[in-house]
């Protein structure tokens, strides 16, 4: 059966002992969950789910960390013939009321059957079930105690997955992606990266995010290769962890943001990295957020030494309304920067833009003006997707307010521009301002002061039109000396006659969504509603 026939439970048939997946455990260990193990508890798993009373229609809600426990449910979800919907689990959020308003808006959503969590997050989530009037939250682990395992399965749901938007323009969106769209991205994905039963990948993702979920566990699990799996946070203790598992392992794929890249670079010296090997690395591909070439150039500049091929950097596009993937660099190829036509309403603050590689098998790439008509290479607009693994639409009535719309294409509220056949992503439509008949985007001057020396997480632009003005604002969570003028610098630069704000906040204080993307309407409309006037204050060349 080749890459792209498989369905979604064909490996629950024919589940080998000697492959699987490994998680980190404490100190140096792993923990190897084969995929016959993982097959038996997938279908115990379907068992307690259908003694439930899940079936065809319903929604199973996953609020679990990565773990054999997240497999199976997710898994045994789909072989009752119900949908499964991942949400983050509390560690995602710093803040405990974000997350409870968070989780309640998902929740609320889709209208689950069935919660299942981990023990550490079911406190959190009793009240927030209690206060929505939905059902109470299951543990995992009482769920599936005493079940034996289903005998037989069910036919596959229409909508095979309820996945969330990032929600950085805003409430996070239910996307209803439905069985086929699913099997054609992984397929596509398949494809492109060359996946192999014999080609071991790892990760550090979280799997309630489109990267980490569809990217990588779906990716591994459906292809039956080895996956080697950490939590974000055993990421974030210890990238040198990582890095070892990759060299000892002989790991030929991975994926990360580029903030993933750039925290590397932060922690992790040449000394760190003796005795290691990349060599085996031929995909890492990077995604979910604007690429900073800097960044790229930098990894491979201390990675390269130790056998990294700079062609094993991939950047990519996707996004949740596409199932995932929509273009991504070849492997070797070796990536790119480009500009927009010079004086093109989009040629913005200078910056070089990182391609993101050519649309995948069976997708379409096309650039749109306001007025909807297709542009040529080197114009920017609206990135406009087409072709399989489109999502058939939203959970509930959401309007367009995110600028992104699901029709007989992908109309995705990202600006970009075509060149030689390969996208080049600048940001959201919705994050820009328009600077003497020039379209400055909010990404564009985040990479700009990233660049100067302002590390990521730690600022964020937000562009606008406040009481009527051109307005754009630095906020900064937990502001350093250089910091202020260094923002006044670059802003005053490209915003022209603009207001220039700054507000404050304590580290950590930046709204983001559960994948680190700053919720730059949420903070917006914070700041228009009042809520920083004690620290709002005119933007200065002079450090406050």
């Amino acid at each position: 059966m080749g890459i792209g026939d498989r369905g979604l439970l064909d490996w629950l048939d024919d589940a080998p002992a000697e492959r699987g997946l490994y998680y980190a455990s404490r100190g140096d260990g792993w923990d190897f969950w084969s995929y016959r193990e993982l097959r038996d508890l997938v279908l115990r798993t379907a068992a307690a789910l259908r003694a439930r009373g899940v079936g065809d229609g319903d929604v199973v809600t996953l609020v679990q960390r990565s773990g054999p426990g997240f497999v199976a449910t997710f898994f045994g979800t789909l072989a009752t013939g119900a949908t499964p919907c991942t949400i983050a689990p509390p560690f995602a959020f710093q803040r405990a009321d974000d997350y409870e308003r968070h989780a309640a808006q998902l929740l609320t959503t889709v209208g689950p059957r069935i919660t299942v969590c981990d023990e550490e997050s079911q406190g959190r989530l009793r009240k927030i079930a209690a206060a929505a009037a939905l059902p109470e939250p299951v543990v995992f682990g009482e769920l599936v105690a005493g079940a034996e395992p289903l005998d037989g399965r069910l036919p596959l749901p229409k909508t095979a997955l309820v996945q969330f938007t990032s929600g950085s323009s805003g409430y996070s969106r239910g996307v209803r992606i439905s069985a086929e769209a699913l099997r054609a991205n992984l397929a596509g994905m398949g494809r492109w990266l060359g996946c192999a039963p014999e080609r071991p990948a790892i990760s550090w993702l979280p799997v309630h995010h489109d990267m980490g979920l569809v990217g990588f566990l779906l990716n591994v699990v459906v292809t039956g290769f080895d996956g080697h799996m950490l939590q974000p946070d055993d990421f974030i203790r210890s990238p040198q962890r990582y890095l070892r598992r990759i060299s000892e392992q002989r790991i030929v794929m991975t994926a990360m943001p580029n903030f993933g890249l750039s925290y590397i670079l932060r922690r992790v010296r040449p000394a760190d990295l003796e005795g290691l090997r990349f060599d085996s690395l031929r995909c890492v591909i990077i995604g979910a957020e604007r690429i900073d070439p800097r960044v790229l150039d930098d990894f491979h500049a201390l990675l390269g030494p130790y056998g990294l091929d700079r062609g094993a950097l991939l950047p990519a596009y996707g996004s949740a309304e596409a199932t995932l993937a929509v273009t991504g660099l070849a492997p070797g190829e070796g990536w790119s920067t480009g500009e927009p036509d010079e004086g093109d309403a989009g040629s913005l603050a200078g910056t070089v833009v990182v391609g993101c590689g050519r649309p995948l098998e069976d997708r379409t790439v096309t650039i749109a003006s306001d007025d909807g008509d297709e542009l040529p290479d080197g114009q920017v607009g609206e990135i406009v997707v087409g072709g399989v693994s489109i999502a058939d639409g939203y959970v509930g009535d959401v309007g367009t307010a995110s600028g992104t719309s699901i029709g007989d294409r992908l109309r995705t509220g990202d600006a970009g521009f075509l060149r030689d056949g390969q996208l080049f992503v600048i940001g959201r439509l919705g994050d820009g301002l328009k600077v003497s008949g020039k379209m400055v985007f909010a990404e564009s001057l985040e990479t700009l002061l990233h660049q100067r020396g302002i590390p990521e997480r730690r600022v964020a632009v937000l562009l606008g039109v406040r009481d009527g003005t051109p307005t754009g604002v630095a906020v900064f969570a937990g502001v350093q000396g250089g910091w202020w003028s260094t923002a006044h610098e670059v802003l005053s630069e490209w915003l022209g006659d603009a207001a220039l704000l700054a507000v404050e906040v304590p580290r950590g204080g930046i709204a983001v969504t559960s994948s680190g993307k700053p919720r730059r309407r949420v903070i917006w409309k914070a700041l228009c509603d009042g809520a920083y006037d004690d620290t709002v204050r005119p933007l200065t060349a002079e450090d406050d």
